[in-house]
C-alpha cells in the first residue's frame, strides 16, 4: 500500500494588496502541489495575512523542497516554509 504525506507550507504574501483569493487559484493549478486538502488564513499584524495550505502528497524524496520551490515563484508570494510533515 502506498503511503501518503500531509504537508503544511505557510506563504508569507509580498503586501496588503496581495489578493489572496487570486493567490488560492494560483496554487491550485499547480501540478506539483498534490491534492489541496485546505486553506487557512492567519493574521499575522497590521492587516496582513499569511496563507496555510494543507496538502496530500506522496511520500518521495525531495518533494516538499520541490513544492516550496513552485510556491516561491508564484508573483506576489514574498516566502514559503514548510510548517509541517505528517506521515499517514
Amino acid at each position: 500500500m502506498s503511503r501518503g504525506v500531509l504537508a503544511t507550507f505557510k506563504i508569507m504574501p509580498e503586501s496588503l494588496e496581495v489578493d489572496l483569493e487570486a493567490l488560492k487559484e494560483k496554487i491550485k493549478i499547480l501540478e506539483t502541489i498534490g491534492n489541496i486538502k485546505d486553506f487557512k488564513e492567519e493574521p499575522i499584524a497590521f492587516g496582513l495575512k499569511s496563507l496555510s495550505v494543507l496538502t496530500l502528497i506522496a511520500d518521495e524524496g525531495g518533494l516538499t523542497e520541490k513544492i516550496e520551490n513552485k510556491l516561491s515563484e508564484l508573483e506576489g508570494v514574498q516566502s514559503v516554509e514548510n510548517v509541517g510533515v505528517t506521515l499517514i
